[in-house]
């Protein structure tokens, strides 16, 4: 009080231009402050960029039509495919392996004998076709693209979304999903469209270096934009995360949620602390008793995972074309090298069996489909080529790293995932977190192992933001 009264005193002693002076500072420092903490609130965007990736030079104008697409395949392809399965050679696992050394081979004679004599690709064909395919032109690629609309119900809201999927999945990690996402939700809807990464699958690969993260967001904005798309929501796992992320923080005045099964955020002090003191006064830097039970045992017991699971990943991101040349020309070795990622990162325990505990979330058919997708297309090299892209340089140096996320997020922490993210952690990158749940199950490939429960906080999350 003593020092108010003598600020009081010192200013009415001034003269009126020294008060004038006083006041104008004020305001001015006032407003500094103002502008300081608006700019912080501020909705910050990362630049769209511009690419061209087709092979030679870029025209002076690009076909921008629509067309549809249709899966082919024939006699020859698949006659091709069992000559090549027959001709395959098989190394004899270490006793009592199991899948500890990658895909045990006893087991993969199975699933390569009933690819060669059960598996029906013509049949699996007709399935990818039950849904209507298309493809367009964007930055000198064919980009493939899946576009399922519901069902006209009276005063039904439709709302577009995109599911993008990620390595080494494909788009018809959605198929179980789809039929679940066009069904009425108590007045609205999802009209899916359902990329396909170029690189991968039945999307044309880039010709050009470079081609990451941002450039295949920059590509999807463009594609909901030539689909008469304004305003819709996202949903993403693996790469699909990162680019579906990267989306809304190109163009978030067109994103109306972001909804992530996979998502992790940058260290820094807060993580570090999170990791010191967590297991034991875990309520001080905001980490929940399930955030304990499945943050502390892999840090503690298990801090050598990351490695041993991590393998491919520095393969892929230093030199994909070495290894991919060898998946590319062995149907056998494909398969074995994808089908090890199904096993592993549906959940680590399935490395204790002899099967890799494959069939237990999904069926040969599904399986082999995608292995299929791979094959057929020849994509597994460029599809690889998607690490050595995105990590040329350190992550933590790009834009999109410094950048945050201000869209409505919605974010689904799946137990069998490789890194569980607190939502105290999420929250760094995602300030404007809607829901966060807990799933019961489910590991890495959420759509494709558990269909339902996706669905359902999906759902979930967009009446929140809906306010439904």
């Amino acid at each position: 009080m003593q020092r108010l009264q003598a600020l009081k005193e010192t200013f009415f002693g001034l003269s009126a231009a020294q008060q004038q002076v006083v006041i104008g500072s004020a305001v001015a420092v006032g407003g500094i402050l103002a502008y300081t903490v608006y700019k912080r609130r501020q909705v910050k965007t990362i630049p769209l960029g511009e690419g061209w990736w087709g092979a030679g030079e870029k025209p002076l104008s690009e076909d921008d039509d629509i067309y549809q697409f249709e899966v082919q395949t024939s006699d020859e392809e698949i006659q091709d495919l069992h000559q090549r399965i027959d001709r395959a050679r098989y190394t004899d696992p270490l006793e009592d392996s199991c899948f500890q050394y990658g895909c045990n081979s006893v087991y993969l004679q199975k699933v390569v004998s009933y690819w060669r004599h059960q598996f029906d690709w013509k049949n699996q064909v007709a399935l990818l076709n039950t849904y209507s395919h298309f493809k367009t032109k964007i930055e000198g690629l064919d980009v493939h693209f899946v576009h399922v609309q519901p069902p006209h119900r009276k005063n039904q809201k439709v709302l577009p979304l995109m599911l993008v999927h990620g390595w080494p999945g494909s788009f018809f990690e959605f198929y179980k999903i789809l039929p679940l996402m066009t069904e009425n939700h108590g007045g609205f809807a999802f009209e899916v469209i359902c990329p396909s990464i170029p690189g991968y699958g039945f999307s044309e690969a880039p010709h050009k270096q470079g081609f990451n993260s941002l450039a295949a967001a920059r590509i999807f904005l463009t594609l909901m934009e030539r689909l008469g798309f304004s305003h819709f929501y996202l949903q993403g796992g693996d790469w699909g995360s990162l680019i579906t992320t990267n989306m809304a923080q190109m163009k978030p005045e067109c994103v109306s949620g972001l909804h992530l099964n996979m998502f992790i955020s940058r260290g820094g002090l807060k993580v570090l602390f999170s990791l010191l003191i967590g297991p034991y006064l875990p309520f001080l830097v905001g980490l929940t008793r399930e955030d304990v039970r499945r943050l502390f045992p892999y840090f503690e017991k298990n801090v050598w995972d990351m490695l041993r699971e991590t393998g491919y990943f520095h393969i892929q991101a230093t030199k994909p074309d070495t290894a991919g040349c060898g998946l590319n020309d062995s149907p056998v070795g494909l398969a074995a090298y994808i089908l090890e990622k199904f096993s592993t990162w549906t959940d680590l325990k399935n490395r204790d069996l002899v099967n890799g505990g494959l069939e237990r979330k999904f069926s040969l058919d599904e399986l082999l489909t995608n292995v299929m997708i791979y094959w057929t297309t020849g994509s597994i090299v460029s599809s690889m080529r998607f690490y050595k892209e995105n990590f040329k340089t350190n992550p933590d140096n790009r834009v999109d790293a410094r950048a945050r996320v201000f869209v409505p997020t919605g974010l689904a922490a799946f137990p069998g995932e490789l890194m569980h993210c607190p939502k105290s952690w999420a929250k760094m990158k995602y300030r404007n977190i809607y829901t966060y749940t807990f799933m019961p199950r489910g590991g890495h490939f959420a759509a494709f192992e558990e269909p339902q429960l996706l669905a359902n906080d999906i759902v979930q999350f967009v009446k929140k933001v809906e306010n439904l």
